[in-house]
């Protein structure tokens, strides 16, 4: 089994995916233990003085003004956790959950938050055990970072609330931890507070759909390449002279994708009637820039990750002179930001793959393709209910691409007067990397069909086309015909696009693509 070594300096965004999805193994460095051990120390030393600091003697939010005394703090902790872990709503995925514990064990250990080393290995035990705790769609604002999810771990960590086993039961946790060996975490001063006090659940959904996202991005520029070849549409708008004199980088890429997709195709630059191709439609001729201004956003959302992944993300915060400093670096703001950015992108990536399904199944713009690629139009509907569904996904993905950090809502008496609503920035997204799949999957069954019946004409399209139609076929994706139930040839083109077989399938001809 794979294992991710948790260092004091943070982690990558591969370690976060191995976690969350692959169920690698987590391990502490020495260096990461030693750092945790040195921070517990000036806890410690302060928790042992009579003067109040906020999160080891006093109480938290609006409540901070009251002094507690020794006797009381161990309560003070373990009831933080129990207040804060008030979510309701579905359970969220058991990806995003694994991803939040990581994320917090990743910044426990990074010497800053003042929690014993017990504590670190015990989190680290929970995530090896395959022990997921039961977290709820609502309860974060995204400041203070994601309180009442991080609560609804923390609340495992001590045995207490729901869990579910690594055979998928929900149980008590408790129970959970006793059959894993697993001894809970008895809480101690600034504890409760460190374990949920960060933006670690925003955070591993923005890494989440980075690593989706990028596929997709691929899988958007073949699509375009086969509508564009069923099309018969021109790839002189590809060259790379073009992109060069307007210097985006993540349009030269989407440009260079979709030319090796293409090369060798019989299928370009004509007319039904051989007339020389001028200009094809914005959906086809500007879907590099489109596509280029989604890969640049992604580039950006990416290095705001890396920043994110490399932060203690805590308040107070233990500082290496020993200071205990309160300060607002669980603000959400950064990471939810490009969360909103990214389903923006996604919303106008999902809309022109939309106008070049659409283009692509009526007779009146499709140069010599089948009224809705049908096999005997009028018997046959074709593909016209499957384009009402990609339109409906898109309307959606046009809803969720307004941004939740716009919005604040005040709350804890006025003290946290300002929320970046980054957990809802995050959950939304999660929806449009899934609808944009979906629309990727009936542009990539349109085109496939286009292109299929191009070729029963006797004009070949390009191998790589080629590769990726045996591909599809091969997962099950229906190709021309009379109708048929169609929902199941759908998931089919879904599943192909989800699990990065369509790239792998056009990778297979004009190897590794941007």
């Amino acid at each position: 089994m794979h294992t991710v070594v948790v260092e004091k300096s943070g982690v990558t965004a591969e370690d976060v995916v191995a976690v969350a999805r692959d169920a690698a193994r987590v391990e502490l460095s020495p260096d990461a233990l030693d750092a945790v051990a040195a921070a517990r120390r000036f806890v410690d030393d302060l928790a042992a003085k009579p003067d109040p600091v906020y999160g080891v003697s006093t109480g938290f939010g609006a409540l901070a003004v009251r002094h507690i005394s020794p006797e009381l703090r161990a309560q003070l902790q373990r009831n933080i956790v129990r207040s804060h872990a008030a979510g309701l709503g579905p359970r969220v995925e058991r990806e995003v959950v694994r991803a939040l514990m990581f994320l917090r064990l990743k910044t426990v250990a990074s010497g800053h938050t003042g929690v014993r080393p017990e504590v670190v290995r015990t989190m680290a035990e929970v995530l090896n055990a395959g022990i997921t705790p039961v977290v709820h769609e609502y309860g974060s604002l995204g400041c203070s970072g994601d309180l009442a999810p991080l609560s609804h771990c923390a609340l495992t960590l001590m045995g207490e609330g729901d869990a579910e086993g690594p055979d998928g039961t929900v149980r008590p946790a408790g129970e959970l931890l006793a059959a894993h060996g697993i001894a809970p975490v008895e809480l101690r001063e600034k504890e409760g507070l460190a374990l949920l006090n960060g933006t670690d659940g925003m955070l591993g959904m923005l890494v989440m759909a980075c690593a989706d996202l990028a596929r997709l991005l691929t899988s958007a520029d073949i699509t375009a390449a086969l509508s564009l070849e069923a099309l018969l549409g021109t790839d002189r708008v590809l060259a790379p002279e073009l992109h060069a004199i307007r210097p985006h980088p993540g349009q030269a890429a989407a440009a260079a994708n979709m030319l090796k997709v293409l090369h060798g195709s019989g299928l370009t630059g004509h007319h039904q009637d051989d007339a020389p191709r001028v200009q094809d439609a914005y959906s086809v001729r500007c879907a590099p820039q489109v596509a280029g201004a989604g890969r640049d956003t992604l580039a950006h959302a990416r290095t705001v990750a890396e920043r994110e992944l490399a932060a203690a993300v805590d308040n107070p915060v233990v500082l290496p002179d020993g200071r205990v400093e309160s300060n607002g670096n669980f603000h959400g703001a950064p990471v939810a930001y490009v969360l909103d950015f990214l389903a923006v992108a996604a919303a106008d990536l999902g809309s022109i793959a939309e106008r070049r399904t659409d283009r692509l199944l009526d007779k009146n713009r499709s140069h010599g393709l089948p009224p809705f690629l049908a096999h005997d139009a009028g018997v046959d509907s074709g593909l016209m209910i499957a384009q009402y569904t990609q339109a409906a996904l898109v309307a959606e993905l046009k809803r969720l691409a307004v941004p939740a950090s716009a919005d604040s809502i005040p709350s804890s008496a006025m003290q946290e007067d300002h929320v970046s609503l980054g957990w809802s920035a995050a959950r939304k997204l999660r929806t449009a990397v899934d609808n944009l799949t979906r629309v990727l999957a009936v542009e990539l069954y349109a085109a496939a069909r286009g292109v299929e019946l191009r070729q029963a004409e006797g004009v070949a399209a390009a191998p790589a086309s080629r590769a990726v139609l045996d591909a599809a076929r091969a997962a099950g994706v229906g190709g021309a015909g009379e109708d048929r139930f169609l929902a199941p040839d759908m998931a089919a083109a879904e599943a192909f696009v989800r699990s990065g077989a369509l790239v792998a399938a056009a990778e297979s001809v004009t190897g590794p693509l941007a």
